[in-house]
């Protein structure tokens, strides 16, 4: 008798440990990621995206972009207020051709300092760190834009502010033409002896050194003089050659252009256009990254329609394209292209 329950007991016992692991299994994140198959560009058409930054760890490439949302009002604004950025989210890939969502991984909300709107960012590794570097709106005693670092022990996030107060703000840099607007779109370069390099601005290219607990400036900041800059600068390096890859002015619109150095204190040299203008987009923003043995460019557009909504300048969609150089270290010209 009592045998025959303790069966009885083992198999309820085996059953609800059963039905636990399928419930968690059935919570687990992985089991609830979006997943979707590249079709040609616009590579993300289940959101409105901009400003790509990409980032290789081990055998995965991760997608950063800005979230462009739609609000009421919107197509009648300016002076900046048609972006709406609230978030920034997270895609990634072992192929190039399937690709997983990971959502939202920060937002200007996480910044304690920040009185809103996210801008462009990019993501870099670092003794096993993941520093997110962004634009953010920086409340009192810091008016303007503002770059912030946050920093996580995963590739996805959970990101917190790394520092409390923002990494680079508007009384450290001139304020020239554009004024306020100084202080946005960073990107960050790690050179192989280890020494670290933030770029940023727009009008304004600036160039400084990051001391290597990389939430500080080491040094002061210096001003690159790049033909046409408007913004949005990326760096990285190829066989020696370094590359400074911006958004220049283009016949009215902006296009991608760049320059290269033997190090990163220069001289520069302009190297001519990438690309042309984006289509339906003032803005494009690039970032440049080789895996798995090919070299890519990200841009943005304004191509996709979305939920009965055409692209806007604060509506955009993030492409790729494969990239090429010539034998003398020099990018082949990229033509955009477009999926079905």
């Amino acid at each position: 008798m009592s045998r025959g329950l303790g069966d009885v007991y083992k198999r309820q016992k085996h059953i609800l440990s059963i039905g636990i692991l399928c419930l968690l299994a059935a919570c687990s994140p992985k089991e609830n990621q979006k997943t979707f198959v590249y079709e040609g560009n616009p590579l993300v058409r289940n959101n409105f995206t901009a400003d790509p930054a990409a980032l290789v760890h081990g055998d995965r490439l991760y997608l950063y972009v800005g979230h462009d949302e739609y609000y009421a009002g919107q197509d009648t604004a300016s002076g900046g207020r048609e972006f709406n950025i609230t978030e920034w989210l997270c895609y990634s890939t072992t192929d190039m051709k399937n690709w997983t969502e990971h959502g939202a991984v920060l937002s200007p909300a996480d910044f304690k300092w920040a009185v809103g709107e996210a801008w462009a960012s990019q993501v870099i590794e670092r003794d096993g760190k993941f520093y997110y570097y962004t634009t953010v709106q920086a409340g009192e005693p810091c008016v303007g834009k503002a770059i912030g670092v946050a920093v996580s022990d995963s590739p996805t996030g959970p990101f917190t502010d790394a520092i409390g107060r923002p990494l680079v703000t508007d009384d450290m840099t001139s304020n020239g033409a554009r004024g306020w607007w100084n202080d946005i779109d960073p990107t960050v370069l790690v050179e192989e002896d280890g020494q670290a390099w933030l770029c940023w601005g727009n009008g304004t290219c600036f160039l400084a050194r990051l001391k290597p607990n990389m939430t500080e400036l080491d040094g002061d900041i210096a001003v690159v003089d790049l033909p046409e800059y408007v913004e949005g600068p990326w760096l990285h390096v190829r066989n020696g050659i370094y590359y400074l890859t911006y958004a220049s002015m283009g016949e009215g619109r902006e296009n991608i252009a760049y320059a290269t150095a033997s190090g990163m204190e220069g001289p520069w040299t302009y190297r001519g256009e990438l690309t042309g203008m984006a289509e339906n987009s003032f803005t494009i923003h690039p970032a440049i990254v080789e895996f798995k043995g090919k070299w890519y460019l990200f841009y943005h557009n304004a191509a996709l329609t979305l939920d009965g909504r055409a692209g806007a300048i604060g509506r955009r969609s993030v492409c790729v394209d494969e990239l090429h150089y010539n034998e003398d270290g020099t990018m082949q010209y990229v033509e955009q292209t477009k999926g079905n």
